[in-house]
C-alpha cells in the first residue's frame, strides 16, 4: 500500500516509531532518516488469534515482520497429521523462500500484527540499501541453525532433554542461550502455545508432556500458574538438562 507526504510521515510515526521489533528485525539496519522508503514498500496487517496468514502450498507473494505478537508454523502430512516447525517471535521474518510456494502455515497465537512486503519491493529495497541484502543472508542462516538444532532435539534428545531444550529456547530471547547456562535467577515465559503445539513441535505425546512438566515442578524446576505461562526456577539447570549436562 502506498502512501505519500503527509499521511507517509503519520504512518512512519505510528508504525515504526512504535515498533517494538524494529531493532530485532531485518528493519533494524534501515536508517531513521530512511524509513518512509520502508512504510512506503509496505503495509500493516492485523491477523486475530486462530487466523492463518500464510498458507502451505500457496504462492509465495509476500514477506512478513512480526511486528506483535507471536504465531505457530506447520506443515501437514498427505494424511492429515501436522508437524509443527517453529513458533514466530517478536522481530521475525517469515515467508523467505526460493520456491515460488510457501513450505509451511502460519496462524495466530493470539492477536498478531505483521508488516508485509511484496516480493518485488523487498527486490528494490534491496538494491537501495544494500546493508539488507546481509541482513536477510543473516536470517536465512539464522533459519538454518534453527533447523540443524531442531534436529538434534528430534534424533537424539530424550522426552526430558525435549522440555528442556523448548523451556531454554522460549528464554532465550531476553537473556541469550550462552547466559541461561549460569542463570540463577527465576524467568517468568508466557507460552501462549497449547499443550498440544508443544507435543507436535517436540515429536511426542501430549501425556508424555504433560508428565514431563509434572516432574519439572516436583523437582522445583518450573511453576505453573494456568495454561499460558511457565517460571524457571532454575534456568541453569534446565539449560544443563536440554544440553544433556548431569550436575553433580
Amino acid at each position: 500500500m502506498m502512501e505519500t507526504g503527509r499521511s507517509l510521515m503519520d504512518a512512519v510515526r505510528e508504525r515504526c516509531g512504535r515498533c517494538s521489533g524494529r531493532s530485532l528485525s531485518i528493519c533494524n539496519v534501515i536508517d531513521d532518516q530512511d524509513l518512509p522508503a520502508l512504510v512506503a514498500a509496505s503495509s500493516r496487517v492485523v491477523v486475530s488469534s486462530g487466523r492463518c496468514f500464510i498458507q502451505e502450498g500457496a504462492p509465495a507473494h509476500d514477506f512478513y515482520v512480526l511486528t506483535g505478537g507471536r504465531a505457530k508454523l506447520f506443515t501437514l502430512m498427505p494424511d492429515g497429521r501436522r508437524q509443527i516447525v517453529g513458533f514466530a517471535e517478536l522481530g521475525d521474518f517469515l515467508g523467505l523462500t526460493s520456491s515460488e510456494t510457501y513450505a509451511f502455515t502460519a496462524e495466530a497465537l493470539g492477536d498478531v500484527t505483521l508488516c508485509r512486503f511484496p516480493h518485488s519491493a523487498i527486490d528494490r529495497l534491496v538494491e537501495r540499501f544494500p546493508r539488507l541484502r546481509g541482513r536477510l543472508q543473516k536470517e536465512a542462516s539464522s533459519e538454518l541453525v534453527k533447523m540443524q538444532s531442531r534436529l538434534m532435539v528430534l534424533g537424539r534428545k530424550t522426552a526430558r532433554e525435549r522440555l528442556a531444550s523448548f523451556l531454554v529456547e522460549q528464554a532465550s530471547p531476553c537473556c541469550g542461550h550462552h547466559a541461561l547456562h549460569d542463570e540463577q535467577e527465576p524467568i517468568t515465559l508466557p507460552l501462549p502455545m497449547s499443550r498440544t503445539d508443544i507435543a507436535d513441535y517436540l515429536g511426542l505425546t501430549i501425556e508424555t508432556v504433560s508428565r514431563t512438566f509434572g516432574l519439572f515442578r516436583k523437582e522445583g524446576l518450573i511453576s505453573v500458574k494456568g495454561a499460558s505461562s511457565v517460571t524457571l526456577l532454575a534456568p541453569g539447570v534446565l539449560s544443563d538438562i536440554a544440553n544433556g549436562i548431569k550436575r553433580d
